[in-house]
């Protein structure tokens, strides 16, 4: 009998699966301990508009591996799919596919994650998920068929994460490109109970933080 997966959560642990790849057998997220996973499907393999994303996801990799990211792409369609399509990529732009690509070809990942859609056909949608080195799943995003992704929000997205883990923060709209707020970063409101918001106003008195009020309070990072 086929154990069935539950769509994990924002916060949740990566399910644990076994796959196929165009660069051999992955165990996910196992195999990616202490690196922070960017997985991504795409409808089809020789489409125009997966074409295109799959080119810029490859210009921008060494972007992603400097910032211990990897990626990981995912369709339906069969191994030899993968290879063919890709080696087309890669004649096409002079620059070989650098991270490999998973044949859900039973839809196994596809439907545990939610990447089928049936209103929009037995295709995966574009879906992404952002895993953090812990195997935590943290940031999802979901794209119809006919809508490209921006690799550029993906890796300002990531970039975001990364910094309010690091310096437990939160990151504002856009960061680091905030029109109000420039490169500031959040700081996350105290407990409501009147110490927290007294220490808060401490804070800002002394000019450790620059505040619109107690509960919103941000500073640039050093």
């Amino acid at each position: 009998m086929e154990q069935y997966v539950s769509m994990p959560l924002l916060g949740e642990k990566f399910p644990h699966f076994e796959v196929k790849t165009t660069f051999g057998k992955k165990n996910l997220p196992e195999d990616y301990a202490g690196k922070w996973v960017v997985l991504f499907s795409h409808p089809g393999d020789f489409t125009p508009v997966c074409t295109t994303e799959f080119i810029a996801f490859n210009q921008h990799l060494e972007e992603f591996r400097a910032m211990n990211t990897e990626l990981i792409g995912l369709s339906v369609d069969q191994l030899q799919s993968h290879m063919k399509w890709t080696e087309f990529i890669g004649e096409k732009t002079g620059k070989e596919i650098g991270f490999p690509v998973i044949a859900d070809e039973l839809g196994k990942v596809a439907k545990a994650l939610g990447m089928i859609h049936e209103a929009k056909g037995t295709n995966t949608v574009r879906a992404v998920f952002i895993i953090d080195p812990n195997g935590t799943l943290r940031l999802t995003m979901y794209y119809p068929q006919e809508v490209g992704r921006s690799i550029n929000e993906i890796k300002r997205a990531l970039n975001a994460l990364q910094v309010a883990d690091k310096n437990h923060v939160a990151a504002p709209e856009n960061y680091p490109n905030n029109e109000f707020f420039g490169k500031d970063v959040v700081i996350l409101p105290p407990p409501g109970d009147e110490t927290a918001k007294k220490a808060r106003e401490e804070m800002i008195k002394k000019g450790e933080v620059k505040a619109l009020d107690w509960w919103l309070s941000y500073k640039v990072l050093k």
